[in-house]
């Protein structure tokens, strides 16, 4: 499985409006210069966020994006799923439940297969929470030769 870069840049994005909304709200624009992401692309990505009840907004002077709950109430798959929808690795009826959809499904072994991988990666980005990837950013577990926590150097 290949994550885009909606999941990708939107989960940096978030990492970064946690590790630094502790006083006030974050604008996008800070927020694209640290992340290196163009501010066109990360107000689509929010609004997904937004959408999915992750990010909520403060209007006004002061206004920009803060988390809508604590981040320890938000999970890696949470994130990624509003950002690029299924973490199916592969479009399998057995995943969706359609197996109406598929002329194999009820020989088909493979199907076992793509649904292991499948409830593994759930697992995994569920039981990781965007706190521990705070905790992580702020204890300076940064790729080398960047400023941000994130900042974009293998393509993530």
């Amino acid at each position: 499985m290949k994550l885009s870069t909606k999941g990708r840049y939107g989960l940096r994005a978030v990492v970064d409006l946690a590790l630094h909304q502790e006083e006030e709200a974050v604008s996008l624009s800070s927020i694209a210069e640290r992340q290196h992401i163009s501010m066109s692309y990360l107000e689509q990505l929010i609004a997904r966020l937004k959408k999915a009840g992750i990010v909520g907004s403060v209007r006004g002077a002061q206004g920009g994006y803060m988390l809508a709950k604590p981040a320890g109430e938000i999970s890696v798959g949470e994130i990624l799923r509003a950002l690029e929808g299924s973490l199916n690795p592969v479009d399998c009826a057995a995943l969706t439940g359609d197996g109406e959809t598929c002329m194999s499904f009820d020989g088909c072994v493979t199907k076992y297969v793509w649904q292991r991988i499948t409830d593994s990666i759930n697992s995994t980005v569920d039981s990781i929470s965007l706190e521990q990837l705070v905790e992580l950013g702020r204890q300076g577990e940064r790729p080398s030769g960047r400023e941000s926590f994130g900042a974009p150097k293998c393509g993530c």
